[in-house]
């Protein structure tokens, strides 16, 4: 298991410990885990991600901390979460995540999850350009989350 791996593992059970609220030392958790602090904002931007259904608060400084929050509630409202997470453009690899999320978190189904898919995907979009396609996958992709839950 690699350093990531047990740092990440590391953070999930606090989550889990702490009721889905986690409170981090950067510097703590790297002398913790003997590695720099760089390789801790990895895995929070890797594996804590919006994407991941997780909202991550960073205070720097030297009474700075990582506030990392497992997103809860009614389903409508972590639906909601990752619409506004999404943003005003998406590429197919961040747009598969928030879908992956969606799924295996059960707020969709896996038809719908592969119907999304093939809806925001590159061939789908292969009319548009560059930014245009990511501008409109990212649209798509918000308004199939809504009306899916509505």
């Amino acid at each position: 298991m690699g350093i990531s791996d047990m740092i990440a593992r590391f953070i999930t059970e606090m989550l889990e410990e702490a009721n889905g609220i986690a409170e981090l030392q950067r510097a703590e958790l790297a002398a913790r885990f003997n590695c720099v602090p760089s390789q801790i904002n990895y895995v929070i931007s890797t594996r804590f991600s919006p994407e991941h259904g997780y909202i991550v608060e960073s205070r720097r400084g030297g009474g700075g901390y990582i506030r990392i929050k497992r997103v809860k509630g009614p389903q409508k409202q972590r639906i909601m979460h990752i619409v506004n997470a999404i943003g005003n453009q998406i590429d197919t690899a961040s747009a598969s995540a928030f879908v992956t999320n969606a799924y295996n978190s059960g707020l969709i189904s896996r038809n719908v999850a592969k119907l999304i898919m093939a809806a925001v995907s590159d061939n789908a979009l292969r009319p548009l350009q560059g930014e245009q396609r990511d501008e409109v996958r990212a649209n798509l992709l918000k308004h199939l989350l809504i009306y899916t839950n509505s």
